[in-house]
């Protein structure tokens, strides 16, 4: 079934020129109608169906969903809403970014879907470098396993200089142990968002990520 009207792309394309708190507001009517409530309820499902294989997941669109509104304190782009629709699906929502779980991004620009951990603390950083020391093949069968290369192509993350002295062995062999974020994603044509597959292309790219985010999971724990 379709999730989303040919209004909910439109919508952002019309915002972009227009991102300021009049024209806003003088289309907030159609914004609920085709963009706020329609995503709502998309990631209600997305949740419902999620939680059938990860019992983990018990959380509302509420707690999932982030607001359209940016964040410009500290940023030099003073426009005051982003072009696109974003929620984070895991056991904690977007209240904790560093638990591992499913990101989408829902904007005319691309359907982006992401994994993995993009703000580990110090502490999470340090276990996940001694997880994948201990767990090394694992980790690389994963990464190397052709499903995983197909879809996200490789882990990304930004890397440190230096690891701890018991690790270098290891990382000689596994250089994405110098990780400071562990991250994969894939970005698709914006046009599945308003077609009848978009539902069932998140949760195929869902299951393809599982064996690194329950990989993931068991390190910071």
């Amino acid at each position: 079934m379709k999730h989303f009207s040919l209004d909910y792309l439109q919508f952002f394309k019309e915002l972009a020129p227009n991102n300021n708190k009049d024209w806003f507001d003088l289309h907030r009517k159609r914004y609920e109608n085709s963009v706020r409530e329609p995503f709502k309820k998309f990631v209600t499902t997305l949740i419902d169906e999620i939680s059938k294989e990860d019992p983990e997941i018990q959380i509302t669109q509420k707690e999932a969903i982030f607001r359209i509104n940016r964040d410009i304190r500290f940023s030099k782009d003073k426009t005051p809403y982003k072009l696109n629709n974003s929620a984070i699906i895991s056991k904690k929502g977007r209240r904790d970014k560093s638990y591992p779980g499913l990101y989408v991004e829902l904007g005319p620009e691309k359907l982006g879907v992401y994994g993995g951990i993009f703000r580990p603390d110090t502490s999470q950083t340090l276990r996940i470098r001694n997880y994948i020391s201990n767990n090394v093949r694992e980790f690389q069968a994963i990464i190397t396993h052709k499903k995983f290369i197909e879809t996200f192509v490789e882990m990304r993350g930004d890397k440190g200089k230096r690891i701890p002295k018991q690790l270098k062995e290891v990382g000689d062999r596994e250089p994405l142990i110098y990780n400071k974020q562990w991250y994969y994603f894939t970005h698709i044509d914006p046009e599945v968002i308003e077609s009848e597959t978009l539902l069932d292309t998140i949760l195929r790219i869902n299951m393809t990520a599982k064996p690194m985010r329950e990989f993931l999971k068991k390190a910071i724990q």
